[in-house]
């Protein structure tokens, strides 16, 4: 099955389509409010063409009036309606990562959603990422509760603060992918389009949670450590033109082999999250001790990659020791997220 997250209009949506009957049946007016919407945009999630997800995301200045109580005068990002069929962790990380990616492009204070409180996976979909309860909406179809999450505020818990990347008291690697598995793991990150297009329009399957497997010694790096994934050459020319540095990603968790009792339990931890399929994943657990799992938050891909000419000549990396995984100053990782135009706001402390 092929589950896509994708950017269109409300008109080119059939309303009369079995997915929009709950929406038309639990709330009011539902068919004339989509009718007003016919020129919007909004992100629909499709498995083989089959309509199983929707959400619509808008931007609002201002206070927001019609929530008890409240929500201060900020810039808000609404998360209108929004609709997922079906079970499984990796599709409402999909649709986490999209809204804050889209928060993060219009530079707003906060995100805030209303939710009933029978949709108890959403409401902890939403808690694992930081969003506390802060009140309800009442209308004629019914109260529900208001969930948000403040862009301006710091918990210091790298999944409650997801995209932000805390650099106080961490380290900063470089770590190598090769080009044919880079693709599948980072979508966004292959992207040459303008900044605001790689928020917008790519229809991606991509989660928040990465898994790294190889055998060089991961167990350098540490919880909350800042990656920088570097897509080694594609052959195609020198790989001082040819290898970028494409993205930036938060370490989780660090195992070797060991911590883990067999081969199932190898699989139940990587394979959600791991580009290689079953068998590959159990070939690698059986053909050596030198084993090593990084599992990693995917927080933003640079809008401008960086090539290994550049990483040498401007960012100072020396080519020795090894760029399969190798530490970066402090001065390194932040000119790389500048070079690479990551959002100032992305990279805190």
């Amino acid at each position: 099955m092929s589950r896509q997250l994708r950017l269109t209009k409300f008109r080119e949506l059939n309303i009369g389509d079995p997915f929009f009957d709950s929406l038309k049946s639990g709330y009011n007016d539902f068919a004339g409010w989509f009718s007003r919407k016919a020129d919007e945009e909004v992100y629909v999630v499709e498995d083989d063409s089959t309509l199983s997800g929707m959400i619509y995301l808008k931007p609002e200045i201002g206070a927001v009036l019609d929530v008890d109580p409240p929500l201060p005068e900020l810039r808000w990002l609404k998360v209108g309606t929004l609709k997922i069929e079906g079970r499984g962790t990796k599709l409402g990380e999909r649709v986490v990562k999209k809204i804050f990616d889209t928060a993060i492009s219009e530079n707003v204070d906060g995100v805030y959603v209303t939710v009933f409180d029978v949709h108890e996976d959403l409401i902890r979909l939403f808690e694992r990422y930081g969003f506390d309860r802060v009140g309800t909406k009442t209308t004629e179809s019914g109260e529900e509760l208001v969930y948000v999450r403040r862009l301006d505020q710091f918990t210091d818990d790298m999944i409650s603060d997801y995209p932000f990347v805390h650099t106080a008291g961490r380290r900063a690697w470089l770590l190598a992918v090769y080009p044919e598995y880079h693709t599948q793991l980072l979508p966004d990150s292959i992207l040459k389009n303008e900044p605001r297009e790689v928020v917008r329009d790519v229809s991606h399957t991509n989660t928040i949670h990465k898994v790294y497997i190889g055998k060089i010694p991961l167990t350098r790096m540490s919880r909350g450590d800042a990656v920088v994934i570097y897509r080694t050459t594609d052959k195609k020319g020198p790989a001082r033109y040819r290898s970028v540095a494409s993205s930036v990603c938060v370490v989780e968790e660090v195992r070797r082999k060991r911590d883990f009792v067999d081969v199932d339990a190898f699989l139940a931890y990587t394979a959600p999250h791991s580009v290689f399929p079953e068998e590959e994943l159990r070939e690698k657990f059986l053909e050596g001790d030198r084993l090593y799992v990084a599992r990693m938050t995917y927080n933003v891909a640079l809008h401008r990659r960086i090539t290994r000419g550049r990483l040498l000549d401007e960012i100072g990396v020396s080519e020795q020791p090894r760029w399969d995984l190798r530490e970066l100053s402090s001065d390194q990782f932040r000119a790389i997220t500048t070079m690479g135009e990551v959002s100032a706001r992305i990279i805190i402390d």
